[in-house]
């Protein structure tokens, strides 16, 4: 592995998806493992995006035999509260909606199919497909959580990008198609991702009809510099800091980077679908109903645990939490 000589995008997706790589299997995620996120944070993420879900059906977007998907589950938790709350708030539901999870990795369908089944036993059904290209429907509700910082990037400055040889990065290939994108987005240094424009085509040639909500960090237009990043053990090291040691972090920690939407948007609308909106986590989650949630929740539990949900809750939506930093972005094929 170390011997081979391979560019920066093919080293990251070793790094994430290889063999033994750090999302092939299941990681905790939360205070036990190397990082939070909105999932691990509160149940009433997934029960705010189930609410919207209702909201669709009865505007008539989405059927009641939609399929609700979520890309790359991790646990499952995340489609689980969906479930969870479409159960509480429009029980009817569970009979006609299809749930669905896309997700490559054999050890992953099975920890996300048993923690379904602990869930809601044979009650729920759970299908799996290992992409987009195995799915075919008419009408579709597509959902993620921290996706698009997860593909393999290049990294690039003063018009080279980088490749990895034992360990070391250089600054030593010229990709006209990577100077391309880079211009078009006024990037002179930092990541070009590398995939969107495929995961696009795909998931817009597998609906008829679909809206996609995905939420990540970063900004609509590009980063000026590097912010490429190692999470381990709730620490973050930046990528080029020279005191880490890279070899020993590799498949052993997450790597990631603030994600460009306007990338991501382009990518949808060469694909064929439409770019409604980006939001911040916080406003995106309000108008969507976590406080009529909450309000729901005051009424009928103690305060105690009120309370309690409540400061999850300010996690996800507080501007100096993940409320600002986490951006969501839709996406609607009609």
């Amino acid at each position: 592995m170390k011997s081979l000589k391979m560019r920066f995008s093919e080293y990251m997706n070793e790094w994430l998806y290889g063999k033994d790589g750090y999302y092939t299997h299941y990681k905790q995620i939360g205070k036990e493992g190397d990082f939070y996120t909105a999932v691990s944070t509160s149940k009433f993420f997934g029960g705010t995006i189930a609410k919207h879900i209702i909201s669709l059906i009865e505007e008539g977007f989405l059927e009641r035999d939609a399929v609700i998907c979520e890309i790359g589950a991790h646990h499952g938790y995340f489609l689980a509260d969906v479930v969870e709350f479409i159960y509480t708030l429009y029980p009817e539901l569970l009979e006609s909606l299809q749930f669905v999870i896309i997700e490559r990795f054999d050890a992953l369908q099975e920890q996300q199919r048993e923690y379904f089944h602990q869930s809601f036993g044979d009650v729920v059904s759970l299908t799996h497909y290992k992409s987009f290209s195995e799915l075919t429907c008419k009408n579709a509700f597509f959902i993620a959580n921290e996706i698009f910082d997860a593909f393999g990037c290049e990294l690039l400055h003063d018009g080279k990008i980088a490749s990895v040889h034992d360990g070391k990065i250089e600054f030593d290939t010229v990709d006209e198609i990577i100077l391309q994108k880079a211009k078009k987005y006024h990037k002179d240094k930092g990541e070009i991702a590398v995939g969107y424009e495929e995961f696009a085509k795909e998931m817009v040639a597998s609906a008829e009809k679909f809206e996609f909500v995905s939420f990540d960090y970063g900004e609509m237009q590009a980063r000026p510099d590097f912010s490429l990043r190692i999470y381990k053990d709730h620490d973050v090291f930046p990528f080029f800091d020279e005191k880490i040691d890279r070899d020993a972090l590799f498949k052993n920690s997450d790597i990631t980077y603030d994600v460009t939407f306007e990338h991501v948007k382009d990518a949808y609308e060469e694909a064929g679908a439409k770019f409604v909106e980006l939001r911040a986590q916080m406003t995106a989650l309000v108008d969507m109903g976590i406080l009529e949630l909450l309000e729901m929740l005051r009424i009928n539990v103690d305060e105690k645990i009120y309370e309690q949900e409540l400061q999850k809750v300010k996690m996800l939506i507080m501007p100096n939490l993940l409320g600002e930093r986490f951006k969501m972005i839709k996406i609607r094929k009609s």
